[in-house]
């Protein structure tokens, strides 16, 4: 189970270990439900995990522009297991998305301080 907690300005974040070929790194990440990739990470984590960069990738933001970015290869440490994700970069965000969310079932106490919690589905 991943735990998480709600902030005050509701958004939902979980704590989460990125694996690049250099560095490890804990990071705090928001959930974000329209968000359809793994991860969005900021170019300086991105850069200070070494990750490997394998293309680019033609995204619609939130407020519906159309942009291209950068993607990459990394780990991410998953219910105490290495799963490999793709990592878009981004200006500041650190984002989870449905992709890394998918086979989950995601649980969420919408007050501040409240549980945010993550289990495998069977």
């Amino acid at each position: 189970m991943i735990i998480g907690k709600i902030k005050a300005n509701r958004e939902a974040v979980i704590e989460l270990e990125v694996i690049g070929l250099a560095q490890r790194a804990k990071i705090e990440a928001v959930l974000d439900t329209g968000f359809t990739g793994y991860l969005m990470l900021p170019s300086d984590l991105i850069n200070h995990l070494s990750l490997q960069l394998i293309g680019t990738r033609n995204v619609i933001l939130g407020d519906g522009s159309n942009v291209t970015l950068d993607l990459y290869r990394a780990k991410v440490l998953w219910h105490n297991i290495e799963r490999i994700v793709y990592v878009l970069r981004s200006d500041a965000e650190l984002l989870v998305g449905m992709s890394l969310l998918h086979g989950s079932r995601v649980t969420l106490d919408v007050v501040t301080n409240g549980n945010v919690t993550i289990d495998v589905l069977p």
